[in-house]
C-alpha cells in the first residue's frame, strides 16, 4: 500500500490536490505545498538519498581545503536540511504554475521583478533580448509571468518527457496536460525545442529576436550525447562542467543583448524575487564571453543551492561532468520527476 501510494501521490498532487490548493489564500497554498515537501523528504527514501549524496559529492568539493590542507566536507545535517528545502521548493513551484491561471495575477502579486528597467532598455534598442539562465527556482512559471506582464517572450529549451524513452505515450499526455499547456498559453510562440542536428533553432530563435521580442535559454542543461562535441569545459561549482555556448552563438548572429535572469524564492515560500541583470558583455573570445554567464549561473547556484534542479538526477550531473560516470544511475528519472 505504501509503494502504491508513492507511486500516485505525483499524479494526484499534480491533477487534483495543487489545483485546488492554488485557489486558496497564498500563506494556505504555499503551506500545503511546503507540507507535501515535508512528506515526500520523508517517504521518498531512494530519491532523498541520491539528492543528499549528490550535494555532498559536488559541494563537498566546492568548499575546497582548510588552512591544513584538509577537504572541508559538506555535512550530512545540511546536506539533509538542503535536500528537504529542494523538495520544499519543487512542490511550491507546482504551485506556481497552477497560479498561472487566467492572466497570471495569482502569481504575479507575489513575484517582486526587479531590473525591468534593463530589459525595457533592451527591447527599446530594437534588436530583442536574450535572456539567459538555468534550470534554477521556477523559472518556467517567470519566463510565463513576463510574458503575461508584457514581454513578447518565447523559450529554447528541451520538454524533457519528449526525450525519455521510459515514459509512455499516457505519461507524455499528462505532463502535457498538467504543465505545457499552461506554460504555453503565456508565451508568444510554441516552444523552441533544441532537438540534435535541428539547425532550424537558430532561425526560429532569430526570427523572434528580429520582431524585438524574448527569447530565453537555460544554459546549465546537459548536452544530449550528440551535442557533446560542442560542448566547451567551464570553471561551475568548483569543478569543470560540459556546457553548451549556444547562448553566444545566437547573440552574435543576431546582435541581441544577453541579460541574465534569476528567480529566487523568499523564506515564506510564497513570495519570490525575480532579478534582471544588465546586458553581459559578449566581448573576446567564445569561452571567454560564455564564461561571464555561466559565473552568474555559479554564484546563483551558490546563493541558492536547494534551488537547483539537478541534484536529484545523478545522470545529468555526470553528463554534465559533476559526478564520474560511475555515480549516475543507470534507472534515474528525470530531475523534473521530483516534483
Amino acid at each position: 500500500m505504501e509503494r502504491l501510494l508513492r507511486s500516485t501521490e505525483p499524479v494526484a498532487y499534480w491533477l487534483v490536490i495543487a489545483p485546488l490548493a492554488a485557489r486558496l489564500p497564498s500563506r494556505l497554498a504555499y503551506r500545503i505545498g511546503r507540507m507535501r515537501g515535508d512528506w515526500c523528504f520523508r517517504y521518498r527514501a531512494g530519491k532523498r538519498s541520491e539528492i543528499v549524496g549528490n550535494l555532498r559529492r559536488v559541494l563537498s568539493s566546492e568548499l575546497g581545503q582548510d588552512d591544513l590542507g584538509q577537504q572541508d566536507d559538506l555535512g550530512q545535517q545540511e546536506a539533509e536540511r538542503l535536500a528537504r528545502e529542494f523538495f520544499r521548493t519543487t512542490s511550491c513551484e507546482v504551485i506556481d504554475v497552477m497560479r498561472l491561471r487566467g492572466r497570471a495575477r495569482s502569481l504575479g502579486k507575489l513575484v517582486e521583478i526587479r531590473g525591468r528597467e534593463h530589459l525595457d532598455a533592451a527591447l527599446a534598442a530594437g534588436r530583442g533580448a536574450i535572456l539567459c539562465t538555468a534550470h534554477f527556482g521556477s523559472c518556467s512559471s517567470a519566463f510565463s509571468l513576463l510574458h503575461a506582464s508584457g514581454y513578447p517572450l518565447t523559450a529554447i529549451g528541451r520538454t524533457y518527457w519528449n526525450y525519455s524513452t521510459g515514459m509512455s505515450s499516457t505519461q507524455r499526455w499528462i505532463w502535457d496536460f498538467v504543465l505545457a499547456r499552461r506554460l504555453q498559453r503565456h508565451r508568444q510562440r510554441p516552444n523552441i525545442e533544441p532537438w540534435p542536428g535541428r539547425i532550424q533553432v537558430m532561425a526560429q530563435a532569430a526570427v523572434a529576436l528580429r520582431a524585438n521580442e524574448v527569447v530565453t535559454i537555460s544554459s546549465d542543461a546537459p548536452p544530449l550525447e550528440a551535442d557533446q562535441a560542442r560542448a566547451v569545459e567551464m570553471p561551475f561549482l568548483g569543478r569543470h562542467a560540459r556546457l553548451l555556448p549556444g547562448v553566444v552563438g545566437l547573440a552574435r548572429l543576431t546582435g541581441a543583448p544577453v541579460l541574465m535572469m534569476f528567480v529566487y524564492r523568499c523564506a515564506d515560500y510564497h513570495h519570490q524575487v525575480l532579478e534582471i541583470s544588465p546586458p553581459v558583455s559578449q566581448e573576446g573570445e567564445t569561452v571567454t564571453a560564455f564564461g561571464r554567464c555561466v559565473a552568474a549561473i555559479d554564484a546563483a547556484v551558490k546563493k541558492s543551492p536547494a534551488e537547483w534542479v539537478y541534484w536529484a538526477n545523478s545522470e545529468d550531473l555526470a553528463s554534465l561532468g559533476l559526478l564520474p560516470a560511475a555515480s549516475s544511475r543507470c534507472d534515474s528519472s528525470s530531475s523534473s520527476t521530483a516534483l
